[in-house]
């Protein structure tokens, strides 16, 4: 069964405002990415979603397609965001088979909890080769693409259309430091000066780059692999500002608002989307189960045992 317009998508939003542009995404077949994804085709847009499993990045780029009579949405496997050979090639067959690229979203993530002490150097190396390296590779991939154009694109533009956009996912963790996600917090925080850089370096070309950081956004992997399963979201989301956890369609909203014309003059910054729930980090939880508090789960050495450990599967590309 399609997924319903209301799951991706609030209605605040004009049909059309990305015809005739295209989406480069990394991670477009995971529960935030394909929300992204098909909010922008929805409007008009056409997409490329990369992954490493080919069966799946081509399934999600079919079931994706399925929002608009008529959207072309390429999905391209056995893609590594490690791998920057692999990424451009990616990148300019999106462009050669679709028109362009206008928009790209860095969304290729890993996780898993763990503390420091328990954290080898390749598990540190693996989750900073994804994210960060991962990153860049994209943002080299792509950034030829985007001043193309953004060149097309004046910002602003009397017509109302745009390009020239660059996103990447990041979080908050780094923001006040968090126990189990040093590996991620490091990661991210590069991830979130690459975009800074790209802002300064980019800009007078017309290139716009900013980062999502979401919170604990309620039916995706990236819980199942932080927040205990003993704890449900309604539990869960009582610890968040906003008195709720996240949806998919939070993060799509906020990434339509970016790459519209509403979005013209933000650039070089984060926007946060979790309800307030930074502001107390502590007390959300990650990697524990009910009656795990800090600093005494630390000291006995003990993490939860209902989380999924990603030991088979470390990324989500």
């Amino acid at each position: 069964m399609a997924v319903q317009k209301s799951e991706y998508l609030s209605n605040v939003w004009r049909d059309g405002i990305f015809t005739n542009r295209v989406l480069f995404i990394t991670g477009g077949a995971g529960s935030i990415g394909s929300a992204q994804t098909r909010a922008l085709v929805h409007l008009g847009a056409d997409a490329c979603i990369i992954g490493r499993n080919v069966e799946k990045t081509e399934a999600a780029a079919k079931e994706i397609a399925k929002v608009r009579s008529g959207a072309r949405v390429l999905g391209i496997g056995n893609v590594d965001v490690r791998n920057f050979e692999s990424l451009k090639a990616a990148a300019d067959r999106c462009a050669a088979e679709l028109g362009g690229i206008d928009y790209v979203i860095a969304g290729a993530a890993g996780n898993f909890i763990a503390p420091m002490a328990g954290l080898s150097p390749n598990a540190f190396k693996a989750v900073i080769d994804i994210d960060t390296i991962g990153t860049f590779n994209t943002i080299k991939a792509t950034i030829p693409h985007l001043v193309k154009s953004a060149a097309r694109n004046p910002n602003p533009n009397p017509a109302g259309t745009t390009g020239g956009r660059l996103l990447s996912t990041s979080a908050t963790f780094h923001y006040t430091g968090m126990a189990l996600q040093a590996h991620v917090s490091a990661a991210k925080a590069a991830v979130d000066s690459l975009m800074a850089s790209v802002s300064l370096e980019y800009g007078p070309y017309g290139v716009t780059a900013n980062c999502i950081a979401p919170g604990a956004i309620a039916g995706t992997e990236g819980m199942e692999r932080l927040a205990s399963s003993q704890i449900a979201a309604e539990e869960m989301g009582r610890q968040i500002p906003s008195g709720r956890m996240g949806s998919v369609r939070d993060i799509a909203d906020a990434t339509v608002f970016l790459f519209s014309d509403a979005g013209n003059y933000i650039n070089g910054t984060n926007i946060v989307v979790d309800g307030a729930g930074w502001r107390r980090q502590g007390g959300l939880g990650v990697g524990l189960d009910k009656d795990m508090a800090y600093p005494d789960f630390l000291l006995a050495g003990e993490v939860s045992k209902n989380v999924k450990t990603g030991r088979k599967e470390t990324s989500k590309l």
